[in-house]
């Protein structure tokens, strides 16, 4: 069964800021959508696994540091929608069915610059993974679970290649979003077996 990260073996990991310093990730050589950041631990690793995959064949960032206000407007809006399709829901219930698809905030590894949202992309643009980077549980029918057995063949092996060189640098995935990956936050320290997070909250540099 799936560990989330409302999960109290999450949420009750201590984070013991290391102070690792954001970089620019463009700025070490990945593709990006606009501006994003990480820790520089996160970058590092980013760039290994870059280097890991075929000829023709690389990563592609779109979300890394995430600022705590867009967390928590994200984090709302999904648990609403989710009210709004179950209704009667526990408080207890909703936060956990929403925490599959966005952390609660006070464990979430994009504010503090852990985590980036990621695809693959060759020379005609992005390959096929399956569904969309953020499409939802509801709207994907499941299929953005990195192990969801309704995606092709292909995007089956997208998901491989790119889960081989992620794990290889030293990433972890969250199981609910193929596109989701981190270092150094509490989903990480728990798949790892590390005592703490090494990263806390992060503020965007200005």
């Amino acid at each position: 069964m799936t560990v989330l990260l409302s999960d109290e073996r999450i949420t009750t990991i201590p984070a013991i800021e290391n102070g690792e310093p954001l970089v620019d990730l463009f700025s070490r050589g990945l593709s990006t959508t606009g501006r994003q950041f990480a820790r520089e631990g996160v970058a590092d690793r980013l760039a290994i696994a870059d280097a890991f995959l075929p000829a023709g064949i690389r990563l592609h960032i779109v979300e890394g540091l995430r600022p705590a206000v867009s967390q928590q407007k994200i984090y709302d809006g999904y648990r609403a929608e989710l009210e709004r399709l179950h209704p009667g829901i526990s408080d207890r219930d909703a936060h956990v069915l929403a925490s599959r698809f966005v952390s609660p905030i006070e464990v979430a590894p994009h504010v503090a610059g852990a985590a980036v949202d990621l695809t693959l992309i060759g020379a005609y643009g992005p390959l096929d993974l399956g569904t969309p980077i953020d499409a939802t549980p509801e709207q994907s029918d499941g299929a953005c679970f990195f192990a969801a057995p309704n995606v092709t063949g292909e995007a089956r092996k997208n998901r491989s290649l790119l889960a081989d060189v992620l794990t290889a640098a030293g990433l972890v995935n969250y199981p609910t979003e193929w596109w989701h990956w981190s270092y150094g936050d509490r989903y990480w320290a728990f798949v790892e077996d590390r005592p703490s997070a090494v990263y806390g909250p992060a503020a965007i540099p200005g």
